[in-house]
């Protein structure tokens, strides 16, 4: 029996699709702002995500999840102020709006790739949907949730007895005592946040309207695509615990105002990823990506099996010794798996179903994934040596998707000339404290398919 947690009625429930019929879950991803790179903060939530999904089909369920790309109508700040986001990356990087969101867009899917994170069903794009986004507005306004200022559509949060509590559990005065000032002096209540808003002249993203030019909230895409594609009710919402207060607590207000209702039974929420016990931050210079991993010699499959060290919904610590760790365990768990691979032994029946079910106990306790690892690592230092152990740590793998089959490669590689002298202008500039230099060889080595790792013996290259 599987049972999620849900962060809306604090409880682990057990997992009962809306459609039980034709076993169909359904699910709604809250996807990036495609305006930079995405971080390893974020690849933590979407390795839940993609986690959850090998979950729920190894229990035997088909799957419609919808996650979106947010390419318009997120601003700087949280309260309806500041330009938006996208605008403001393009301003930067001279580029177009959509320039941006294909650059970025395409990274952050190269990252997925990497990890091992599966393609959702749909994948949807803010800016394919303005006409369902204005519909919806349109239908909370007539509901008598939303009300027009000379600068937009905002919704009425004092139509709402728990607004700001669904989720959360925010103590609304609190949060009024605590309100930024109010950039639209029209607005009714402090809290009250923007669905539709009227564009600037100079504005750059910008549709026409029932109100003229203008641009969507960021909160409403997710309400008006979701039922799109799941309809006004569907099973399982996910996203990380910063959207909690703010973003899905806006989704339900939106959704309650056009339908009436909740839109999602179960809510999912990662918690955050600390970085040297503290906040990831552009000030601390410690915003991290995949490929700053990789530069460092750190595969991406390391860093998917380092958030399997701790529970989604507990806070992960990430250092550069915990990650080169995960490293070392991950090689040492392919060397295991390989020696399984290998045995001739016949393994115990007993224990097979053993472990299965310890697995499954595992993953279906609310996608326990510590215990589900240290159940893999039990089989894989089984002392009788038998294919039928392999045979049921690749099973396992439809969850993890470590490629723990691939056998590690410690061996001198062969390389032509060109990557030899490479290899060597590298040494030099390391040397010589060129880190500049010595990251732009790495980049063209890595070009080449071959992974350059710093070890005290010196560079190191695998094939990639």
């Amino acid at each position: 029996m599987l049972k999620l947690y849900n962060t809306l009625t604090k409880e682990k429930e057990e997992f009962k699709p809306i459609d039980s019929k034709n076993n169909v879950a359904s699910i709604y991803s809250c996807g990036l702002t495609v305006y930079n790179y995405a971080h390893i903060g974020n690849m933590r939530t979407y390795i839940f995500m993609d986690t959850l999904r090998r979950v729920l089909k190894y229990n035997g369920y088909k799957l419609k999840h919808v996650m979106n790309i947010t390419d318009v109508g997120h601003l700087t700040s949280d309260a309806d102020e500041g330009e938006d986001k996208m605008a403001k990356s393009a301003r930067e990087q001279n580029k177009t709006v959509y320039e941006i969101a294909k650059m970025y867009t395409e990274a952050y899917q190269k990252d997925f790739k990497k990890l091992n994170i599966e393609d959702t069903e749909y994948l949807v794009k803010a800016t394919d949907h303005i006409k369902e986004m204005e519909e919806y507005v349109q239908e909370i306004i007539d509901n008598g949730y939303a009300y027009q200022t000379s600068k937009g559509v905002y919704f009425d949060t004092s139509k709402l007895e728990k607004y700001g509590r669904t989720l959360s559990n925010n103590n609304m005065e609190e949060l009024l005592a605590g309100a930024r000032v109010e950039v639209d002096n029209e607005k009714r209540n402090p809290q009250d946040f923007a669905l539709w808003i009227k564009a600037p002249q100079e504005h750059i993203m910008k549709w026409d309207s029932f109100m003229g030019l203008c641009y969507p909230g960021w909160h409403i895409e997710c309400s008006a695509m979701s039922r799109k594609y799941l309809g006004e009710t569907f099973d399982i919402h996910t996203g990380g615990v910063d959207h909690i207060p703010i973003h899905h607590e806006n989704e339900i207000a939106q959704s309650i105002g056009a339908t009436g209702h909740i839109p999602a039974k179960t809510w999912m929420h990662v918690e955050f990823l600390q970085i040297n016990g503290g906040k990831m931050s552009k000030s601390l210079k410690n915003v991290y990506t995949i490929s700053d991993l990789e530069k460092e010699g750190i595969e991406p499959l390391a860093y998917r099996y380092f958030t399997f060290s701790a529970h989604y919904r507990t806070k992960l610590n990430f250092t550069w010794d915990a990650i080169k760790s995960a490293q070392t365990a991950l090689n040492r768990l392919r060397e295991a798996t390989r020696q399984q691979k290998n045995g001739t032994e016949k393994a115990d029946q007993n224990k097979i179903r053993e472990y299965e079910e310890r697995f499954l106990n595992a993953i279906n306790d609310d996608i326990n994934m510590p215990l589900a690892i240290a159940v893999i690592w039990d089989v894989a230092k089984e002392p009788v040596k038998s294919k039928e152990y392999y045979d049921l740590i690749m099973k396992f793998e439809k969850i993890t998707d470590l490629a723990l089959d691939r056998e590690n490669q410690e061996e001198e590689v062969e390389y032509s000339d060109e990557v030899k002298e490479l290899l060597e202008a590298r040494r030099v500039a390391r040397e010589n404290k060129d880190f500049k230099t010595s990251d732009e060889i790495r980049d063209k080595l890595k070009d080449l398919g071959f992974l350059v790792i710093d070890s005290k013996e010196g560079q190191k290259l695998k094939k990639v």
